[in-house]
């Protein structure tokens, strides 16, 4: 586990553009309940690459899309264990991978960004990737 006083610049560099955290297995289970429309998922981390990468990616594709997923919310890993581990079993039958993004259509899993496809891209290549998720899955 790594102390909150580390991970809170991390955490507002989502939170702050209008993600929302989901903290507990209660939370995580909450948002899944009766999903309906598309719901873009983060599993934030406090490597380089969610830092360099990753998190700019994801925040470049909000603001350049017209096609924006209806709910964006993350969950922490290394730090809220249970919600991360909760949020992966939606994400199966990908295996835990963090950072990873996770576009989901009425609770569905349509579209799955791993670190290995996160790793030496540029925030635009990543933004990239998601800008086509969002055009297919939330029009």
């Amino acid at each position: 586990m790594y102390p909150e006083e580390l991970v809170v610049p991390m955490r507002l560099d989502l939170t702050q553009a209008g993600v929302q955290e989901l903290k507990t297995v209660e939370d995580v289970d909450g948002f899944f309940k009766d999903a309906k429309g598309t719901a873009l998922m983060v599993i934030n981390s406090v490597c380089g690459c969610a830092a360099g990468a990753a998190r700019p990616g994801i925040k470049l594709a909000l603001s350049e899309t017209a096609h924006k997923p209806d709910s964006v919310v993350t969950v922490f890993a290394g730090v809220d264990k249970e919600a991360t581990a909760k949020a992966r079993e939606y994400m199966l039958p990908y295996p835990p991978s963090s950072p990873s993004v996770a576009l989901f259509k009425d609770g569905e899993l349509v579209h799955f960004v791993e670190r290995h496809h996160i790793e030496g891209r540029t925030p635009q290549m990543i933004a990239d990737n998601l800008l086509g998720a969002f055009d297919e899955h939330c029009k």
